[in-house]
């Protein structure tokens, strides 16, 4: 019973979280509108940094949610048969919308998500750049003269209504990765926000119609668990784009799966980084405390382990150092490093499981439980925490803490560090620090994660690339944004012709410029 006393104390008693008929209810977005719900049913946003009421999010009746896919495959039946090209000027509009209204959106994932306003401003449009470039993505493929007068050629063609379902974590670049580039392709799209941060994917659909969108082309719905089956069941719906929690994705997948419909995961992950003595010191712990502290902890790519191998373990003390010089505070407050966590229960998850690591054997250096920070004493704030001698068999190791805490693994070699990596159900990212360039190869060929970064803490590709998380951190066949997203958001349609060239006919020449359009 101690060990819960000494949680209990780390997590503040709140007594503002609670339903209110007088604050704001958020509006769906449906067939090019913004529209009230008619539910009874909606979740409470709160303010992580002071847990104050922000506003409802409603929880979609199936009428609703039923009026957005046929919105959305009105809009499809026209939209697929618009050029390339047309598609490639809606993303360049809608690129410039975003960029000049970066400042409004960071605000609100500041206030909805806590995240600080430094972390925000970068939460946005690189994944629209890259579907800029969609008359060169969507390519297909063809061969002349395959046969005697035969050609064939492949085109990679649109599926129809598409839905994400999206997290808390990155309000707005987990949309960003998912329907610009369904819509660039030719499809249309639903969107399902995360209920506690709704506004940012309300502010994205709003630039998407001023930026020339037609009505109907992106759908913006609410809700939880009905939602989420609406889109698995949903016979319009052809394929499914998820980023969350296991338990969410292994549902989606299954479900979504036995409904015939294409369907892409990304879920947890355990992201461990190697530091080699000969690694450049100052410069690693100032890369790891940004990576495994920043935003909170709360990214799928955040850095949760760091395997020290031989002399590096005498660098923790340092790197203590780094992380105790982070200023903890409300996202909006100027030279913030790290906001709050997103609520009350997953600040106690995070107590929690630190507590176990100690109680299985594991050393505190630094303890960020019971952080209060002022003006602010309600908030959900976790400071920088880091354990150490940390065994892969604690429970803080196997479970995605999904908090700031850094968990500190020693071993004598590389093959040891690579061994507890290659191990861990999770595939998402892992990287290495060092000086030596054969090392360094040799990591990434032996190496089983999906995302491997040199001397790059997060290696997150950027989206002329495709996110290639693996083994327990994915699930599909086709992962997400660059050539990958195009390719599930596509199918490829094959044509095989035959013109005899005797059969050719003899045609007047025009000298007139062709005009595209």
């Amino acid at each position: 019973m101690a060990h819960l006393a000494r949680i209990a104390k780390h997590v503040p008693r709140i007594t503002t979280r609670s339903y209110s008929n007088a604050a704001p209810t958020v509006k769906m977005y449906i067939d090019g509108q913004f529209v009230d719900s008619k539910t009874t049913e909606f979740t409470d946003v709160h303010d992580p940094a002071t847990n104050q009421l922000l506003c409802r999010t409603p929880k979609c009746t199936k009428d609703e949610m039923e009026n957005a896919v046929q919105s959305a495959r009105n809009a499809y039946e026209k939209w697929r048969h618009t050029s390339v090209l047309t598609r490639q000027n809606l993303m360049l509009k809608y690129q410039a919308l975003i960029r000049g209204h970066s400042k409004e959106i960071a605000k609100n994932l500041v206030k909805e998500n806590g995240k600080t306003m430094a972390d925000a401003e970068g939460d946005a449009a690189e994944v629209v750049d890259a579907c800029a470039s969609i008359p060169m993505l969507q390519m297909g493929e063809s061969t002349a003269n395959i046969a005697t007068d035969m050609d064939i050629i492949s085109y990679k063609v649109p599926l129809g209504v598409t839905a994400s379902i999206c997290p808390f974590n990155f309000p707005a670049m987990i949309p960003l990765w998912s329907f610009p580039i369904s819509v660039a392709c030719g499809n249309a799209a639903i969107l399902k926000p995360s209920e506690r941060v709704p506004g940012a994917s309300m502010i994205l659909a709003d630039l998407f119609t001023k930026a020339g969108a037609p009505a109907g082309l992106l759908n913006v719905i609410h809700g939880q668990h009905a939602a989420v089956d609406f889109i698995c069941e949903h016979p319009d719906i052809k394929a499914i784009s998820f980023v969350g929690s296991d338990q969410a994705g292994k549902y989606i997948y299954k479900q979504g799966s036995a409904h015939s419909k294409r369907v892409q995961c990304n879920m947890g992950a355990k992201n461990h980084c190697v530091v080699l003595p000969d690694a450049n010191k100052n410069k690693t712990l100032s890369q790891i405390a940004g990576a495994a502290f920043g935003a909170a902890g709360q990214r799928c790519m955040a850095l949760s382990v760091a395997i020290f191998v031989g002399q590096s373990k005498e660098w923790v003390a340092d790197l203590v150092q780094a992380a105790k010089g982070l200023k903890v505070n409300a996202g909006h407050v100027p030279g913030t490093d790290l906001g709050p966590v997103i609520s009350p229960q997953a600040k106690q998850r995070i107590c929690e499981l630190v507590e176990s690591g100690i109680k299985e054997g594991a050393k505190l250096p630094l303890d960020g439980r019971g952080i209060v920070v002022s003006g602010y004493e309600n908030g959900n704030f976790v400071g920088p925490t880091v354990l150490t001698d940390v065994k892969p068999t604690m429970k803080c190791y196997t479970e995605e803490i999904f908090g700031p805490v850094l968990s500190c693994i020693f071993v004598d070699t590389t093959d040891e560090a690579i061994d507890i990596i290659n191990k861990n159900p999770y595939g998402n990212g892992t990287a290495i620090f060092t000086t030596n360039g054969a090392t360094a190869r040799a990591f990434v060929n032996r190496i089983e994660a999906g995302q491997v970064g040199i001397n790059v803490p997060i290696p997150v590709p950027l989206p002329m690339f495709s996110f290639t998380g693996n083994k327990g951190s994915f699930l599909g066949d086709t992962n997400f944004y660059g050539k990958h997203g195009v390719n599930f958001h596509t199918q490829t349609k094959t044509i095989t012709q035959l013109w005899r060239s005797g059969d050719a006919s003899n045609i007047t020449s025009s000298t007139a410029m062709p005009t595209m359009q």
